[in-house]
Parts: C-alpha cells; structure tokens; sequence
C-alpha cells in the first residue's frame, strides 16, 4: 500500500470537464453585496474555485455513474437497496441499516427519538446541524474537544478526541442522553480520532449506560490519517481501523456525502433492533419507506460503490497527499493554518491572520468574503458565526477539497490568492449580522461590513438629531 508521497499522481484519468470562469474583480464585488455578504447565497456559477464544502460536491467515478443505468426504482425491497444495505454492513459491521436523504436527516429521526428537553448530548465536537438537531429537541449539545485541539498552533498529530477528563466530570454532575464522537472533529480542524480515545469513551458510556454513537461522514479520512501519523496503528488496513472505531460504539449516522462519495444521501445504522424500528417508525412517517429512506435507488447504488471505493488504499493516500500540499504551499506563503492539515480540508486560522478584528467582527467570514472579493474562491467560516455564544473557539476558515475535482494547480492558485490577502492583512474589515434567523444563522445571514455598519450608525444618529432639532 501507498503511503503519502507528495510526487505520486492521480490513481485515476479525468474523462469529463466542467468550464469555470471567473468573474471581473467588479462584478465579484457586486454580487456579494447583492448576496448580503453571505457566501452560501452567491450562486455557483459566480463562483471560480468552490471549496465551500465536501458534501456531494465531488465527482463520482465511472462505476458510480454506470450504476446508474442498473438501480432499481421499486418503492419497496428493492434490490439496490439490498446492495446498499450489505455495503453499509461489510464497513460498519452494524445489523440494523436505515437510509435517509442526507445526514442531517439521520440526526434529526434518531434525536426526536431518543431526547428529551433537559438532556444534553456529549461530544469532541458537534458540527453546526447536529448542534441544530439536538438543540430543537430542547436538549444541550456540550462539546469536549482535546485541549490541544483548542490551540491552533498546537502541532500535536492526534487532537481530534474527547477531553476524557472533562467527559467524567460531566456524566458525574448532568443528564447525558448520548454521546456522538465526530471522526474526524470537523468543528475543530478536521484533526483524527485516535483509536485509544475511542476506547476510553466507549468504556465510559458502558460503564454509565450511555449509547455511543460515531458521526462518521469521514470515517474514511479519520482511518487514514491514524495510518500515517499513529505508529500503533501502522501496518494495518483501512477498513480493518474503521471497523474497530465502529465496533466501539452502539451506532452511526452519516451523511454519505462524504466518504460515501456520493450526491446525495445519507444512513444510520446501529446493533439494538428496538431502536432501530422506533427509528424506522419515523422515518416512515417523514421520509419515505424504510427500503429507500427518501432516496433514489440509484442514490443507493451509487452509496454503495463509494462506501467501497473510499476505502482504496491508493485513492485515499492521494487524497490526503493533495490536501497535505495544498496545506504546505499556504505554509510556504506564511499563511497560518491548524497544523498538521485535516484529510478534507485545509482550515486557516483567521484570529491569527487578522488580530485586529475581534471575535465579534468575525473574522474567518471575513477571510472567506476577501478570498472571494480577491479570486472568486468560495471557503466556509468556522467560528463566531457559524457557532454563537463562544467567541473562546479558534475563529478558522475553512478550505474543503472536493474528491477528484481539483488538481493541485487549482489548489495552488488559491493558496497564491491567500497570500496576497495575508500582504495586506490590516486592510482587511470585519462584518457584522443585518439580519439573520435563529437557528444556523450562517446559511441564511445578510450581513455588511463593519466599515459600512458604522457609516449607516452615523447616518442614523444624524437622523435623530435631527428630528429631535425639528
């Protein structure tokens, strides 16, 4: 098996290309305006290197697209899901599979069953719909992250766990309902969950009842990054890690838009067959027949496949060996970055890059409103915005790397892009929040610049003088 070898080509041929364009600085300007300086409401077509997100934005492989023509349709049994289903088992090794849409969707069906107002749900990090599901059940999302993971200077190759210490304390003194281990910690740098962190809270959650239940949209990431930077774990197979982290929880949910490198869709899948028919129950009810969960069959098929091809050895030491040069050349620009890089993305440390801007002023939207202004490139904040109420957190933003999109001269570009930012860091002006809804206000936020904010501040306290003077 290959290992991280920053020469080694792509193990595929591209056989189909989109064309990008990017628009004049001018009109970029415009749109984000018109787009109420909120990056997820610009369209993609305005947008010349999209590294907003991994999810489904990648592109599938031959196989995938040739299942197409065989998937079948059946609203009930059909066999595309008899494959989806025996795919999901061979990587999870858990019985009971149940498909939905997309993840958030698995999040929502297992936590209006099993939460209850005043529970609270343990975590290395919950990411923004999983925080969002569980607090509209009433019940608290607590996130435990590795001190280190905490620190982005903080080069340590393992932070990506649960502060074991703290998960004690807090199954000591609250009402913890469930626990939900994010392989890798997205919310906080895309860092890998070591095997012995695993253990320790799957010991834990046994000792005290409490279900185990691993987020694994990138189980694929996570297990590769341990090959490479866990000398415990060397030697050893992908798939043979991703079943062990598995094997030590009750359950999963994912959005196979991931590492099922799929467009769409998503599942849980768990041991208890009680459970699972509550969960079925209300998938009925809300998505669609428990054969098909709200998906297409060729939506199966098409999970299927990629649930086997994430787990190509050679496919995904090539993906983390891009994300890794793309990670080195901002380094080379004195860009600074989390370190060392997550398997899906490169985050880059905002409050570091720009120190003049408080936590209130946002500065990862900041950064990601400037590489758009500055290349037409569209990233994500991670910070203050996405995650109110804990301006403590590293205010980051994220560049995520679609699977077998982009080549590397793609990446470089915008690692260039970055650098003429960070020339000019002081200039660069923070944002505030015009108007934005309660719950995952970064999708749907209009927001203006700080500079903006005060001139319409000024204007209207002048309108009050003078209809005060009147």
């Amino acid at each position: 098996m290959g290992r991280v070898v920053k020469t080694f080509p792509e193990p595929f041929k591209i056989r189909s290309v989109e064309p990008i364009a990017l628009r004049p600085a001018a009109e970029r300007r415009r749109l984000l305006a018109a787009a109420g300086y909120n990056l997820f409401r610009v369209h993609a077509a305005d947008v010349f290197i999209d590294l907003l997100t991994d999810s489904g934005t990648g592109a599938m492989s031959n196989r995938q697209w040739a299942s197409l023509h065989e998937a079948d349709e059946a609203y009930a049994g059909s066999q595309s899901y008899a494959r989806f289903e025996a795919a999901v088992r061979r990587v999870t090794g858990f019985s009971q599979v149940i498909p939905t849409h997309q993840g958030r969707a698995a999040e929502r069906i297992l936590f209006e069953t099993i939460l209850r107002p005043g529970d609270c749900v343990a975590s290395n990090g919950l990411f923004d719909t999983t925080r969002a599901n569980v607090e509209r059940m009433g019940a608290r999302g607590i996130d435990l992250p590795e001190p280190a993971a905490l620190d982005p200077a903080d080069g340590a190759p393992l932070k990506g766990g649960m502060n074991i210490p703290a998960f004690r304390a807090l199954l000591a003194h609250e009402r913890v309902k469930a626990v939900v281990l994010t392989c890798t910690s997205n919310a906080y740098g895309g860092h890998p969950v070591p095997l012995g962190n695993v253990h320790e809270v799957s010991a834990l959650c046994r000792a005290h009842g409490v279900p185990l239940f691993i987020d694994a949209a990138r189980f694929a990431e996570n297990a590769g990054l341990l090959l490479l930077r866990d000398p415990t774990v060397r030697g050893r197979t992908l798939r043979d890690v991703a079943l062990e982290i598995f094997a030590a929880a009750d359950g999963c949910l994912m959005s196979a838009k991931k590492n099922g490198l799929a467009h769409m869709g998503g599942f849980l899948a768990l041991r208890d067959p009680a459970l699972a028919e509550a969960l079925r129950n209300n998938l009925v009810v809300t998505e669609g027949f428990e054969s098909y969960g709200g998906l297409a069959g060729r939506d199966l098929d098409a999970i299927a496949i990629g649930l086997e091809e994430v787990l190509d050895e050679n496919l995904l030491m090539w993906r983390l060996a891009q994300v890794d040069r793309f990670a080195q050349a901002l380094r080379s620009h004195s860009v600074p970055l989390l370190w060392p890089a997550a398997g899906h993305a490169v985050y880059i440390d905002a409050g570091a890059l720009f120190p003049h801007l408080p936590a209130g002023a946002f500065p990862g939207h900041a950064l990601a409103c400037a590489l758009y202004l500055e290349g037409g490139i569209r990233a994500c904040e991670i910070g203050s915005l996405m995650f109110p109420g804990n301006d403590t957190r590293p205010q980051l933003t994220r560049l995520a790397v679609p699977w077998r999109t982009y080549t590397d001269a793609h990446l470089a570009y915008v690692a260039q892009t970055a650098a003429t930012i960070a020339a000019r860091q002081s200039e660069v002006k923070g944002y505030r929040i015009v108007s934005a809804p309660t719950a995952l206000r970064h999708f749907r936020a209009v927001l203006e610049p700080v500079a903006v904010a005060e001139r319409s501040e000024r204007v209207a306290a002048a309108a009050q003088t003078a209809a005060a003077a009147r």
